[in-house]
């Protein structure tokens, strides 16, 4: 009884510190003004958050249409009249050439826009070796290490920029007289390291210049930099959430990550300088991750030109950090036979559909005894149409959305990484393919699919906006997913946004971390969710109980489905989702000030199991969208025997007084680091459908028939599941 007596005392006296030590943030939050924030000055002032300029009409001029450009790897055909020939019956508009050089005569003569590939050449920013993964395991553990190669360092300082623009500078004078040029990659599948393979290696020798810059990252003139790998980090996982610092590790990857960014855009501006027309950047994107350089708030900033794999919502977010969709954005494509043509014409239609000006075809058995093989006339007609009709009208169009905000948080990825690791161990340094195990990726992918399956529209809202301005009043609700770390900037400016009578709707874990990845004693936004953390949970308090996120990604590696990889691990269920925090019971809705705050205590990675399964039902989404739903509706519903068809997105894209809107299938896709972004599972056959407008449209046409609809709020048509559906119309 006594021990009992000392324990309860324990607890008590642990909340009563906890409460002070929220008090006391809370005051010393209070006491000053967001300017007066060092996070919010080093965002508003640092240059890795400054943007690169380009003349966008120019660019805009160079790249009007929509793109086919092959890669040719094995080109059998030849770059003569017959290769020529081949690409105009194909619909191939399109081309590239590699490290400066190329056929540039036989693609002007048949008006093939090219792209520059390996325009900073190659060792530099994708290193030696690079697919071969172990020769930099030595690497993994020696948190002192320098980035480097098969054959030594190769630091990211000056002495690589000046040798780097110097390649630069001649590869764009040997391209920038030709007529058709319409980009400038300066290299494949770009990395601080190996793709994104765990690298917690110093990105250079200067160690002054960190810690320069650690001082002004974190505010604290005297702040001591530290070199750690995550082996640090796993003893801390067995303890309370305000024992756990992640900064040592995270702070030196986020400078590695501005280092990278300014470099890269560095060399964008050096091509923009020799040729200022032509946008620059680069090809074979990762997902967003701790690894690699890949927080996209920092390289949208820094490129003007994006081939990215579909992978980890790269596609969505890069598209989010595209005011006015300016840059061109573009896919990759890889024909499979075991897909079928069903495939790449989906491919075509789909990203097309949400703004890619373009796809890079991998050419690999295209030919068969010099003759193109039989797909190859199955996709001609897709590339005819999309190169030739209906890619000029999307040129220089803008997105529209249902006024809904997804939050991209850097830190919280990062988190993310540091909480998902668990279970490997010591094994952390084989961990590839966060795209589909990883936490923050199959959280920020389910609510992508809950909004569209939905029939929402939607924004990823990068973190260094809203530090810098708040969340802009063109959304009306605003999405944190697996939202771990959040600065008290932030924290200001979601309140804020919320009392001026915004929805707010987090799912789990949200604001648990600083930005600099240190557990709170008290959430970020506790007081305005009315939930309640006061730093003494443990990984015994979230999920199973096992570990502090829902799934053993050990276990479940190599987990074909999603249902294999939640089955790793059981836990409390609600509405058929994963109680994320025991302590929180069935989560909180409350009002405040003139908006809502929702904080649902609720994982939604089992809708990606659901989906997959084909059980998905609007009662599944209704738990996380029903609010949603009440704040804001779709502004086109399509129904089809009563009912919104499985697996239909409605996007829509305006331009003048006209906007484009598409009906398209969005099944789940795959990929990996070397390449994706084909379907898993296509449906395929047509289907009549309704498309019902919140208001009357007008001079309403079927831009791939060419019939002319005429005005009304309602029309019928025939959708072909495996491409899209393309209407004209003009508001009111």
């Amino acid at each position: 009884m006594a021990s009992s007596l000392e324990s309860w005392s324990g607890r008590v006296r642990r909340c009563l510190l906890a409460i002070a030590m929220s008090l006391a943030g809370f005051a010393a939050r209070a006491a000053t003004t967001v300017e007066d924030d060092p996070y919010y000055q080093y965002i508003r002032d640092a240059p890795e958050f400054q943007s690169v300029g380009i003349d966008a009409v120019a660019a805009t001029n160079r790249w009007n249409t929509w793109l086919y450009m092959p890669w040719r790897f094995r080109w059998t055909i030849g770059t003569g009249e017959a290769g020529g020939k081949f690409c105009r019956d194909f619909g191939i508009n399109g081309g590239f050439v590699d490290h400066g050089e190329g056929p540039l005569e036989w693609l002007r003569d048949w008006n093939l826009r090219f792209y520059g590939d390996h325009t900073a050449s190659k060792g530099f920013l994708y290193l030696k070796g690079a697919n071969e993964r172990a020769r930099f395991a030595r690497y993994q553990r020696d948190a002192r290490a320098i980035r480097s190669d098969g054959d030594g360092p190769v630091p990211v300082d000056d002495a690589l920029l000046t040798r780097v623009r110097g390649i630069v500078r001649s590869n764009v004078a040997l391209l920038k007289q030709s007529p058709v040029r319409a980009g400038y990659a300066l290299d494949d599948e770009i990395s601080t390291g190996a793709f994104v393979s765990p690298l917690p290696w110093r990105i250079n020798a200067d160690d002054a210049a960190y810690s320069r810059w650690l001082a002004r990252y974190r505010g604290e003139p005297g702040a001591v930099p530290r070199f750690v790998t995550p082996d640090d980090m796993l003893p801390q996982l067995k303890g309370p959430l305000a024992g756990l610092d992640f900064s040592p590790l995270l702070d030196r990857i986020t400078y590695n990550d501005s280092v990278w960014a300014n470099f890269i855009g560095e060399l964008v501006s050096t091509a923009n300088a020799e040729d200022p027309g032509t946008p620059c950047g680069f090809v074979g994107g990762q997902a967003p991750n701790l690894w690699g350089g890949y927080d996209y708030a920092k390289l949208m900033h820094k490129v003007r030109f994006v081939e990215a794999y579909n992978l980890g919502s790269s596609q969505a977010i890069i598209r989010s950090f595209n005011p006015g969709n300016a840059m061109p954005v573009v896919t990759t494509h890889f024909h499979d036979d075991r897909r079928g043509t069903a495939n790449d014409v989906w491919q075509a239609w789909y990203y097309f559909a949400h703004g890619s000006r373009g796809m890079i075809g991998w050419v690999d058995g295209w030919f068969a005894d010099g003759k193109p093989r039989p797909w190859l006339s199955e996709f001609a007609p897709t590339l005819k149409e999309l190169g030739g009709v209906q890619g000029p009208k999307m040129a220089g169009a803008k997105w529209r959305h249902d006024g809904i905000a997804i939050y991209y948080s850097h830190p919280s990825i990062q988190v993310s990484w540091c909480l998902d690791i668990e279970p490997h161990g010591k094994t952390w340094v084989n961990r590839n393919d966060d795209h589909r195990l990883g936490t923050s990726h199959l959280v920020r992918k389910a609510w992508e699919n809950l909004l569209a399956d939905s029939g929402l529209q939607y924004d990823f809202l990068a973190y260094d906006r809203v530090v810098r301005e708040g969340i802009p009043d063109e959304y009306r609700v605003l999405v944190l997913p697996a939202c771990y770390a959040l600065s008290d900037v932030e924290a200001r400016r979601i309140e804020a946004f919320c009392r001026r009578g915004g929805l707010v709707v987090a799912d789990f874990g949200c604001g648990m971390f600083d930005q600099h990845g240190k557990g709170r004693a008290a959430g970020a936004l506790d007081a305005m969710f009315g939930v309640r953390h006061d730093g003494t949970e443990t990984k015994a308090d979230f999920f199973s109980g096992k570990l502090w996120v829902e799934t053993d990604q050990d276990a479940g590696y190599s987990a074909p489905t999603a249902k294999a990889l939640l089955a790793t691990l059981s836990g409390p269920l609600r509405d058929g989702f994963a109680v994320s925090e025991k302590r929180l019971g069935d989560g909180n809705a409350r009002r405040f000030g003139d908006g809502e705050a929702v904080y649902l205590n609720l994982s939604p990675q089992r809708y990606l199991q659901y989906r997959e399964e084909g059980s998905a039902t609007d009662r599944e989404r209704a738990v996380f969208v029903g609010r949603i739903l009440a704040r804001t509706r779709p502004w086109v519903r399509v129904e089809s025997d009563g009912v919104r068809p499985p697996g239909c997105e409605v996007t829509y894209w305006r331009k003048g007084e006209r906007t484009w809107v598409f009906v398209v299938q969005n099944p789940s896709t795959g990929g990996g680091s070397a390449g994706g972004g084909w379907a898993n599972a296509l449906a395929t056959g047509e289907r009549d459908v309704l498309l019902e407008f919140s208001a009357p449209v007008r001079d309403v046409v079927d831009e791939r028939s060419g019939e002319r609809l005429g005005d009304g709020k309602a029309f019928r048509r025939t959708w072909r599941r495996g491409e899209a559906l393309m209407l004209g119309v003009t508001t009111e």
